[in-house]
């Protein structure tokens, strides 16, 4: 085949009319190809992409249920702050069944977590003025007690002293951390639960666990042995 030959047919023996031929046809199938693209796109331009198996999942019309220890209402009601996102009352008493047995007679339901430091009632309930209600309930019931409320509220901790009833001066929470054990500054930031501290060996004792009269008998003990912070004068509304 001669030099002028391979001028005339270009790369791989396409004449340069064949390559311009075949360019176009290209050129063709591909602006139809974008077309059927855009108007696939905007059929489904309302459809959002749903990834592998997500069809497969049941979400509940209560919102609440994808997490039934702290749902979506909780959630919301802790950012607002009209439920507290953690409450607890911080004591002189060692001893958590002591503490239990005070918070059954109040009417308090909380996880009383022990500590040579002093016990703290971790509350449940967190609604509204629920935990100052507590403390006042509390110093009420048993004469002479003096206590320590602190309260979560939409990320703001509040630390308030309470005796007879009646709440009195407030804290820095610095101040109540440094007096306290560790736990209760986790406890307090959401760092760690009772769960967690039960589990690592500390005694938590549930005020629900016991009824009136097993509570006066914890009492009556700790009374009659001197131990755990209660004291012979302290009396029993």
């Amino acid at each position: 085949m001669s030099d002028d030959k391979k001028d005339d047919q270009g790369f791989d023996g396409l004449s340069d009319e064949e390559i311009a031929k075949a360019m176009e046809g290209f050129e063709q199938e591909f602006a139809s190809d974008a077309s059927g693209d855009s108007s696939d796109a905007s059929d489904s331009a309302d459809v959002p992409d749903v990834p592998d198996g997500l069809g497969a999942i049941d979400v509940p019309d209560d919102a609440s249920e994808i997490d039934p220890s702290f749902g979506f209402e909780d959630a919301l009601e802790g950012l607002l702050g009209n439920k507290a996102k953690m409450a607890a009352i911080v004591t002189r008493i060692a001893s958590a069944p002591l503490l239990a047995a005070f918070c059954q007679l109040s009417d308090i339901s909380a996880d009383c977590v022990g500590s040579n430091q002093g016990a703290i009632a971790v509350l449940r309930n967190l609604d509204g003025d629920a935990p100052e209600a507590a403390a006042r309930d509390i110093t009420t019931v048993v004469g002479g007690m003096s206590v320590v409320l602190g309260v979560n509220r939409a990320d703001k901790l509040e630390v308030t002293m309470y005796a007879g009833g009646k709440s009195g001066g407030t804290l820095a929470p610095p101040i109540l951390f440094n007096s306290t054990p560790r736990f209760v500054e986790d406890l307090m930031l959401g760092i760690t639960t009772v769960a967690q501290l039960k589990s690592k060996g500390f005694e938590v004792v549930d005020s629900g666990s016991m009824d009136h009269d097993q509570a006066m008998k914890v009492i009556a003990d700790h009374t009659r042995m001197g131990r755990g912070g209660a004291t012979r004068g302290s009396s029993i509304a």
